[in-house]
């Protein structure tokens, strides 16, 4: 009997498809932002339900013309407006946004909506009920100052877990091979 404890091919295309992706949370609630919004919670649920992740860009710096990825998962939580996504790294600017990402020069989320309910506050804050959301930006400058990358996964750290999940099967095939030769 042949053991085949792993193909290469499968790890490779597991590897590859993981570069890029990144997590973080691209609008706060209850945060004054830098142009007195103020989001509250609740506010993209309509938005979510009519579009769905799919249906919301991930877009460079604001620009229509610049997207640079995907959204897999968008949703509300207790915190925000949480994102997961990936970064189409064929496209340059994609891979440029992944340098930048993977050296700590970028980090910021922000959201470009419509309003559809708000109010206004004695002091002048715009409290945001209800928005309808269609892009997601990796910024600079984010608006929401807590709007932010938490996670993203880089080429290095990639080829760190790659060489350790080699190291860790390698292990395993030394492990197994006599139980291997002990089979008829």
């Amino acid at each position: 009997m042949k053991n085949s404890l792993y193909a290469t091919p499968d790890i490779k295309a597991d590897v590859m498809t993981a570069l890029g992706h990144f997590a973080g949370y691209a609008s706060i609630f209850h945060v004054v932002d830098r142009g007195r919004d103020l989001i509250l919670p609740g506010a993209f649920q309509q938005s979510l339900k009519d579009r769905g992740a799919a249906g919301v860009k991930l877009l460079w710096q604001h620009d229509p013309k610049e997207p640079v990825g995907v959204i897999d998962e968008l949703r509300e939580d207790g915190r925000g407006l949480y994102v997961r996504g990936r970064l189409m790294l064929q496209v340059a600017r994609a891979r440029a946004a992944a340098d930048l990402l993977a050296a700590g020069a970028l980090d910021g989320l922000s959201i470009g909506f419509h309003t559809v309910e708000s109010d206004q506050r004695s002091d002048g804050v715009r409290l945001l009920r209800r928005v309808d959301l269609w892009e997601i930006s990796l910024v600079t400058f984010p608006m929401n100052e807590q709007a932010r990358i938490s996670h993203f996964k880089s080429a290095a750290q990639q080829a760190t877990e790659t060489a350790d999940l080699i190291t860790s099967l390698t292990h395993l095939t030394q492990l197994m091979t006599p139980l291997s030769s002990q089979k008829g």
